[in-house]
């Protein structure tokens, strides 16, 4: 919480800022008291851009985690904090790129005039912010995959020793004898494991029953032929995409693949 005294004859901040910090008025702190106001004006703009609350709040936190290991503010920041915080942190080429972005995504919106942060920082804290991210000091989308060479999917075998583990589970767990949840858990492992063979996490977790549908091209499979998808991954500021995934037949001829 910001928390300001108000002194008379003060300067109303300019633009969108005047909105988060109170006008005429002199934060006790003025370092954090700014920083959080710029945090929360780059929240507002970023739910006017329809972004999710989960990204925005992670995005923040970012800048945060930033803020603690250069122990500046942003008007201190400099290119080489950066480059320094980057190579401490023996991430994936693609976290680097998704926490490179969300500093240059806020550094965008304080060093836009339109928002009179500039201004802001040089009246309250006597210097000025600029971007620190920059084409020479960032990393760049050259490849559309950028997983790490050492991963690779499941080999036809391997994926059918996962399935046939997981039916094994189940069945010993139905000749226990046990009843209630305990019994239920082994049949809904196993169905959920053989969905995250083809979809990612959310999408898997956010599915329900009424999500299968029958399938005209397959009527063998029944009320199972078509799984709909409702949380697919969102386009930037757009709702979650929408997708329907065809089941298949198990390599025994059982049942629907799951």
């Amino acid at each position: 919480m910001i928390v300001e005294v108000f002194v008379p004859g003060t300067r109303k901040a300019a633009g969108p800022a005047a909105l988060v910090l109170a006008g005429g008025a002199v934060p006790l702190r003025p370092e954090p008291a700014l920083f959080d106001a710029m945090l929360e004006g780059w929240r507002r703009q970023q739910a006017a851009q329809r972004l999710t609350g989960p990204l925005i709040d992670g995005r923040a936190r970012l800048v945060r985690r930033f803020r603690d290991f250069t122990g500046a503010w942003p008007w201190q920041w400099t290119p080489g904090r950066v480059e320094q915080w980057v190579a401490s942190g023996g991430w994936a080429h693609s976290t680097v790129r998704s926490y490179e972005g969300a500093l240059v995504g806020f550094l965008d919106y304080v060093c836009d005039p339109l928002y009179g942060w500039v201004a802001e920082c040089e009246q309250r804290a006597g210097a000025r912010p600029v971007q620190v991210c920059h084409e020479g000091n960032t990393a760049v989308h050259a490849a559309g995959y950028e997983g790490r060479s050492e991963r690779r999917p499941l080999t036809r075998g391997e994926l059918q020793a996962f399935l046939d583990a997981a039916d094994d589970h189940v069945e010993r767990a139905a000749s226990s004898r046990r009843k209630g949840v305990a019994g239920r858990v082994p049949r809904r492992d196993a169905v959920q494991g053989g969905l995250r063979v083809g979809a990612v996490r959310r999408e898997t977790a956010m599915l329900d029953v009424s999500d299968f549908a029958a399938n005209p091209a397959a009527p063998e499979l029944g009320a199972l032929g078509v799984c709909h998808v409702r949380y697919g991954k969102a386009m930037r500021g757009s709702p979650p995409r929408r997708r329907a995934v065809a089941t298949v037949i198990e390599p025994d001829g059982a049942g629907p693949f799951r």
